[in-house]
């Protein structure tokens, strides 16, 4: 079922989502400053390419400079991105078969808010314990 929905979000949504995330990803890392920015906007348009089945998962490992970068991106982009994230959900979600792919757009608001210290796993695949 998953292939199924997620073949469907890539011909309707997904892949101008990666294109969108793509080019911005392109964009900042032409400065060296932007660099990180660009990696978390590639690691979103991946993300955003294939939604079902996967899901975001804080790292632990993330310290103190992923919250700046994070505290940056969501004053110049992130709260941007979730609004378009939130609009485009609840239109989605206007239709029952939309309702899964409006699911899938608010999935990607918590990794469009704060990209920076997340990292993208599998759903089949159990957590690592880290102990």
């Amino acid at each position: 079922m998953k292939t199924i929905l997620n073949v469907i979000w890539l011909v309707l949504s997904g892949f101008w989502l990666f294109l969108g995330y793509l080019a911005a990803g392109l964009l900042l890392c032409i400065t060296i400053i932007g660099i990180p920015f660009g990696i978390a906007a590639f690691r979103i348009g991946i993300y955003a390419l294939w939604p079902f089945g996967y899901t975001t998962v804080e790292r632990r490992d993330a310290g103190a400079p992923s919250c700046v970068g994070n505290v940056l991106w969501l004053v110049l982009a992130g709260w941007w991105l979730a609004i378009g994230h939130i609009v485009t959900g609840l239109a989605l979600c206007v239709t029952i078969i939309g309702i899964p792919f409006g699911i899938a757009n608010f999935k990607l608001i918590p990794v469009s808010l704060f990209p920076l210290g997340r990292e993208i796993v599998s759903t089949d695949k159990p957590f690592a314990s880290s102990w």
